[in-house]
């Protein structure tokens, strides 16, 4: 039975009551202190030439099991608190404490990991053999093999000291800046004022003059503050880049490979198969800016409605519409979705004073997670629901794991949502009642297209130029502008008339510090999810025991073993990523066909 309502607002006292003043929430932090210090001083007190190593190892993960959980559990708890209201002044203050503790789970983990790395090579293939470690073999050997890549384990616990009050700083300044700002927006003859992120639903108005006031707006807005955005970026490059030096890496993308556990190969298989096909989807932006009346498509008109009225849902429709689809694929899933929206684990409520976009963020101590964003209504946000949706379910088939093996990479994070997204979408398209309806939905679908190949590629060729500019000092706000435009046209194949040159400073992804390149993670799990998807339409379905089996490994294999494992294909060539874009081609096909 469908229900009429869900509430718009998320549960978080179920987890810790009291908010950021919550004293459970205190005392398990207290918790995790104390634990922290007898893990460190087990780890200290490890020797790798010992006979008992074995026993050691085993007692050493069985500790540091939970207490991964409970950290990420408060770490994730204080993410909602300062993103839902970002003058929560207590929340921020959380925020640092948790920097410290990371910190210095960072640093046991560290020490841990180079104790791992003095073990002899003729004892490590014995242990490997230990039927009790077998579970962990390859938590195990990513350990030891990153250790062997770093400074010595002094001086890496010195970084992430010096890390909390400099590299983590500036990104918390960056966000702390964000949420003060708004921007005032003239309606009904009185100014309104937004927050960046209500500002930014405004840029999907069916109203040109509308999108392209707001974008001026918000372009003024981020140049008023573009010396505080541009030394954040600047200071993380460059704490960056020194620590990469130390280390003696040279090639700025070895950490985001490492992180997202993939090939260079894998990586230039990909972008060179995007290159090759874009020429396609210049009969996109042809189509559209005719259909909306205009000469050549801006950056502000990419996103934009090709109706004045577009389908709406309301946020019980969305939900509905979400569950009666995942259903379809995988009765598990739909099951899932429906105990996240009866159980509150959903913040979508549009008011001010919240942090812009959206995210999935696990409680992986209670099995629980919680989703924030921002909802008005429209089939975009439904789409975006489902995305963060997939996220969570990857979690939950995962939670029963230990700790180290539920640590996926970013760019298979990005399979799961994406994956969800398109369920929504494809159902979308198809159940459409009038040609327009399809013609807007298929526009839906093909703007996420557009985002994966052509702005998530100006993302990463900014970034890489960036940081090469970067290694010869501090690079100025004229160039950011003048470098995230030339990338853009590059992306774009030079097919619009105004770009958005202070995109460095809008984008969070190049503000955090959880994650360097934090932008073709996205295109890979696009794509990767599209080659899930048809093999899903191929096997019919039997397939949801085997996508749960998928995801599930994702925390314990390189990207390519997980792809020719599961898929049975080689993801360092781009035949791949080609077949994937070719299924982009026909949703553009049929919208080139509709919109004669």
């Amino acid at each position: 039975m469908q229900k009429q309502e869900y509430e718009l607002t998320w549960d978080l006292d179920s987890i810790f009551p009291g908010g950021s003043s919550s004293q459970e929430l205190q005392h398990y932090i207290e918790s995790i202190k104390k634990d922290m210090i007898n893990l460190e001083i087990n780890v200290k007190n490890f020797h790798a030439n010992e006979i008992s190593v074995n026993e050691d190892i085993i007692k050493i993960i069985n500790e540091m099991n939970p207490l991964i959980k409970r950290f990420r559990e408060a770490s994730a708890f204080i993410s909602c608190l300062s993103a839902q209201n970002v003058n929560d002044t207590k929340a921020n203050l959380l925020v640092s404490e948790r920097s410290e503790l990371g910190a210095q789970l960072g640093s046991v983990q560290t020490i841990w990991n180079q104790k791992l790395a003095e073990i002899s090579e003729n004892k490590w293939n014995q242990l490997m053999k230990d039927s009790a470690l077998q579970e962990f073999t390859f938590y195990l050997n990513e350990c030891r093999n990153n250790a062997k890549q770093l400074l010595s384990t002094e001086k890496e616990i010195i970084l992430n000291k010096l890390g909390i009050d400099g590299y983590h700083a500036w990104g918390q300044m960056y966000q702390t800046i964000v949420g003060k700002m708004t921007i005032s927006i003239e309606e009904n003859g009185k100014t309104v004022p937004y927050s960046i992120g209500q500002a930014a639903n405004k840029l999907s108005s069916p109203d040109r003059n509308i999108r392209q006031s707001v974008f001026a707006k918000m372009q003024e807005a981020w140049q008023e503050n573009a010396d505080l955005f541009s030394n954040t970026l600047n200071h993380l490059a460059g704490f960056r880049l020194q620590t990469y030096k130390l280390r003696g890496w040279d090639n700025v993308l070895k950490e985001p490979l490492t992180i997202n556990r993939m090939q260079q190969d894998t990586l230039d298989a990909m972008w060179t198969a995007i290159t090759n096909k874009k020429k396609y989807f210049i009969h996109y932006f042809q189509k559209k800016a005719r259909i909306l009346g205009i000469d050549k498509m801006s950056f502000y008109d990419v996103g934009a409605p090709l109706s004045e009225k577009g389908q709406t849902y309301t946020y019980a429709e969305g939900a509905n519409f979400i569950i009666n689809h995942f259903e379809k694929f995988s009765p598990k899933m739909a099951r899932f979705a429906e105990k996240a929206f009866e159980e509150r684990w959903i913040e979508a409520e549009d008011r001010p004073a919240k942090r812009p976009g959206g995210f999935c963020t696990s409680f992986p101590a209670s099995k629980q997670t919680r989703i924030f964003m921002t909802y008005s209504n429209s089939m975009s946000n439904v789409a975006t629901l489902a995305h963060e949706l997939g996220h969570a379910f990857h979690q939950h088939v995962m939670d029963d794991l230990p700790a180290m093996n539920q640590r996926y990479a970013k760019n298979v994070a990005e399979t799961a949502s994406t994956l969800a997204e398109m369920i929504v979408s494809d159902a979308a398209v198809q159940q459409a009642k009038t040609k327009t309806e399809k013609l807007s939905l298929l526009d839906d679908k093909l703007q996420r297209s557009i985002a994966f190949f052509m702005n998530i590629h100006a993302r990463f060729l900014f970034e890489t130029r960036f940081y090469k500019e970067r290694k010869q000092g501090m690079v100025s706000i004229e160039r950011l502008n003048e470098l995230m435009e030339n990338a853009q046209k590059e992306a774009y194949c030079d097919t619009l008339d105004e770009y958005d040159p202070t995109f460095w400073a809008s984008k969070l992804h190049f503000h955090i510090t959880g994650t360097p390149f934090y932008n073709f993670p996205y295109t890979f799990g696009y794509l990767f999810s599209l080659g899930i998807y048809a093999y899903a339409q191929e096997k019919g379905g039997t397939f949801e025991d085997d996508y749960i089996g998928l995801l599930k490994d994702t925390g314990r294999m390189q990207v390519e073993d997980l792809a020719m494992k599961h898929l049975q294909v080689d993801i360092t060539k781009t035949d791949f990523w080609e077949h994937g874009i070719d299924l982009c081609i026909k949703d553009l096909e049929k919208f080139v066909e509709l919109s004669k």
